[in-house]
Formats: C-alpha cells, sequence, structure tokens
C-alpha cells in the first residue's frame, strides 16, 4: 500500500507540472467511489433456492452414480488452484459421475461456450466430457454441491437444492488478508456446517478443532508424466528460490535477506529467482531472474539446482513434490502446516528466520553426502504418491456422506 501511495504521488506531481489539476482530482475522486456494498452483495444474500423434490425423485442413486456441482471462482490461465480442482473432477468424471462446474460473479466468461473452449487451451487435463457454465444462475439439483473457494461458500450456503455440501479446501484463506473484513468474511464461511475435504492433515486438524467442521483429508501427488529428473548439465552449486514479492504469505523478504546472506559466505553458488519478475528489486549478487516459468519448462530448472527453496507461511503447495520428482531437495520452514508433508528426511526445514535459513543452506551446501541422502529420501516420497489414490479418497468421502444422508 505504501508503494502504491507513493507512486500515485509521482503521478500527480507529474501532471500537476503538465497543468492538469482538474484530471488529478477528477482521478482521485472516482478512485474514492468504490461501491463496496455492490461488491460484496452475495455476503447479504440471503434468498435460499429450495430442495426440489421432483428432483430428487427424478435423479435417484443407482450404482452409486452421483452428480457433483462444483462451484468455482473465476479463473486465470495456469491457476494451481484450479488445476487441482479439475483433477479431481475428471478423476470423478472418469468413474461415471456426472460434474458441472458453474462459474461464481464471472465478470470475464459471458457464455457457456467461451468458458468452455478457455479450459480446453488452458487447462487440459479437464474431461472435456464434464459440463461447463459461466454462472450460477444456471445451477441444477445436484447429490452433492461443493464450494472451492471461500467466495463460493456464500452461494452454497443459500443453495439447497442437493443433498449434501462440501466445502473443498486448500488453503486457510482468511490468512490471505490483513485481519480485517475480508479475513472475517473468509473465517466464517468454516461455520456454514460444511463437509470439509482439505488438502491434507494440517488443515483437517484445524478446521476440526477451531472450527467444529466435520472433515476428511487428501494427499498430495504430482504431474508423473512432467515432473522427472533431468541429469544436471555442470558441477556448479546452485539454489532456486521460489520468489513471488506479489504474494505476501511466500516471504520474499525474508527468503532474499537470507540468500544475500548466503552469497556473502559462498559467493560461487548460482541464485535463480522463479515465479515472478523481480528484476524491480534491487539485488546486490548475481542471479538469473527467471520470473514465470512455463510448466515443461520447471522440471529442468529444478533438475539444475540442488537446493530449491520455498516459503509458506500457509498450507503448501504442490512444489514440493514436484522439486523432489526432480531429484533435487526442497527446503522450507519448520511449522506445522509444512510438516504434515515435509520432514528432516525428506526436505531442508528452517525457522522462518534469515539467518537461519542462510546456515542450512551454508551447511547443506558443504555437507553434499547429507544433502544427497535427503535427495533420495524426497525422491522416494515423490514416486509413492499418486494422484488416483487421492481421487479414490475423495471419491469415498463423498459417496459415504451422501449415503449416510439419504438413509
Amino acid at each position: 500500500m505504501l508503494k502504491l501511495k507513493i507512486i500515485i504521488k509521482k503521478i500527480y506531481h507529474i501532471l500537476k507540472q503538465d497543468g492538469a489539476d482538474a484530471l488529478v482530482a477528477k482521478v482521485i475522486k472516482n478512485a474514492q467511489q468504490l461501491d463496496v456494498i455492490g461488491f460484496y452483495d452475495y455476503i447479504i444474500d440471503n434468498s435460499l433456492i429450495h430442495l426440489n423434490k421432483e428432483d430428487v425423485e427424478k435423479y435417484q442413486i443407482e450404482d452409486n452414480k452421483i452428480i457433483l456441482n462444483w462451484i468455482v471462482p473465476e479463473m486465470g490461465i495456469g491457476s494451481g488452484g484450479h488445476i487441482n480442482i479439475f483433477r479431481f473432477v475428471s478423476y470423478l468424471q472418469r468413474k461415471g459421475h456426472i460434474n458441472r462446474i458453474y462459474l461464481f460473479n464471472s465478470t470475464r466468461f459471458k457464455s457457456n461456450e467461451q468458458v468452455k473452449k478457455f479450459l480446453m487451451e488452458h487447462y487440459p487435463t479437464l474431461d472435456s466430457t464434464v459440463e461447463v457454465y459461466c454462472d450460477t444462475s444456471q445451477i441444477q439439483f445436484a447429490h452433492a454441491t461443493l464450494a472451492t473457494s471461500w467466495h463460493t461458500a456464500y452461494f452454497v450456503k443459500r443453495f439447497n437444492n442437493t443433498l449434501q455440501k462440501f466445502y473443498f479446501v486448500q488453503d486457510f484463506e482468511p490468512f490471505f488478508y490483513a485481519h480485517g473484513s475480508e479475513y472475517a468474511f473468509a473465517e466464517a464461511t468454516y461455520k456454514f456446517g460444511f463437509i470439509g475435504i482439505t488438502a491434507g492433515g494440517w488443515l483437517k486438524e484445524k478446521l476440526s478443532k477451531e472450527y467444529q467442521m466435520n472433515c476428511y483429508d487428501f494427499g498430495f501427488s504430482y504431474d508423473k508424466h512432467l515432473y522427472k529428473p533431468i541429469e544436471k548439465r555442470d558441477n556448479i552449486k546452485r539454489i532456486l528460490f521460489y520468489a513471488r514479492p506479489v504474494t505476501p504469505r511466500r516471504s520474499f523478504e525474508i527468503g532474499l535477506l537470507a540468500i544475500n546472506e548466503l552469497h556473502k559466505k559462498m559467493p560461487e553458488v548460482g541464485v535463480i529467482f522463479a515465479g515472478w519478475d523481480v528484476s524491480n528489486y534491487e539485488i546486490p549478487f548475481p542471479h538469473l531472474n527467471a520470473g514465470s516459468v512455463a510448466l515443461d519448462g520447471l522440471p529442468d530448472l529444478y533438475s539444475q539446482c540442488d537446493i530449491c527453496l520455498a516459503l509458506s507461511n500457509t498450507n503448501l503447495s504442490l512444489l514440493p513434490l514436484e522439486v523432489m520428482a526432480c531429484n533435487s531437495v526442497i527446503m522450507s520452514n519448520n511449522d506445522d502446516h509444512v510438516r504434515w508433508l515435509l520432514n528432516e528426511d525428506n526436505s531442508i526445514l528452517s525457522n522462518l528466520d534469515p539467518n537461519d535459513i542462510a546456515d542450512k543452506l551454508y551447511y547443506y551446501l558443504n555437507n553434499e553426502d547429507e544433502l544427497d541422502k535427503i535427495r533420495g529420501n524426497g525422491y522416494k516420497c515423490a514416486i509413492n504418491t499418486s494422484w488416483d489414490n487421492e481421487g479414490k479418497k475423495v471419491e469415498e468421502y463423498i459417496l459415504e456422506e451422501i449415503n449416510n444422508n439419504v438413509k
């Protein structure tokens, strides 16, 4: 926010020099006229979509084959959260269930055909037979309806033309915000009475204990067609930092300070920044600014690095297993939301402190035998995972809860 204010101030002075006071006043006035009530109107919408008993009779469950409504937020290109949702949607579709995707509050897509075309181009793993709708106004009865983000949970709360409601939770979303209104909006959704299907055990435990949600959890895997080891082409010691300064929970500042301290001790270590363009940041040591890397370029990038540093203040992403599958070593912070998957045997864990991170990087880069042991354990951990196994768990959770509700 401070940087934004500085930029606005600079623009103001430039325009003022050109005699554009009237334009500046207009811009400032329009910027202040934000439609908060209109933007959050779905929060206070209490209108209900009632259960249609004729639909219940019409769509009786046969051979445990069910209809599922997935309410998803609008997506861009390459959204990791959407990729994961669509992975499970596709698994369930292959198992004979009918899946329908509905966009919630989409401003970009105006027709079902437009959404379908976009998804087939940018999310090729999504089964082409899945039904896709640009808006929840087209929603129909389903045996189960799943919220997939806190925004979508508000719609699912008032949609009752379904036998069971689930919440597909991939992260503790209140942590995405300062402790204000949006934090409260997101946190409230865990009290809506949905059945949680969570990414990992940390979320399951947190939502169960703190919000009394009935939760099941699934684990992670990776794309085994894409992520494979590629032989390292040189002997240069090299680290990669998953650097996303635009995403506060990835602790860019801590990582940058840590790597700068490492550079003072080991200036020969190569450093790669990947995840975002960091060219606007003053980085006082040699590095490669890889920016946002295409998926097919990641296996080689990971394989050429000895350690990949990926910090997280919330739930893990899929990146650690992808790094392990490329026979590199993942390093992250030693917290409960990380330890449900990572440990001292398959990864390097440190305090979320620049000096501790720098010390551990230095230690393992200078103790190759110990690093190689972790590398081997990490690789075994990754290849023993399976998305089909996790998909089967989710299918069983949903069927169990629906059948219990029908009895």
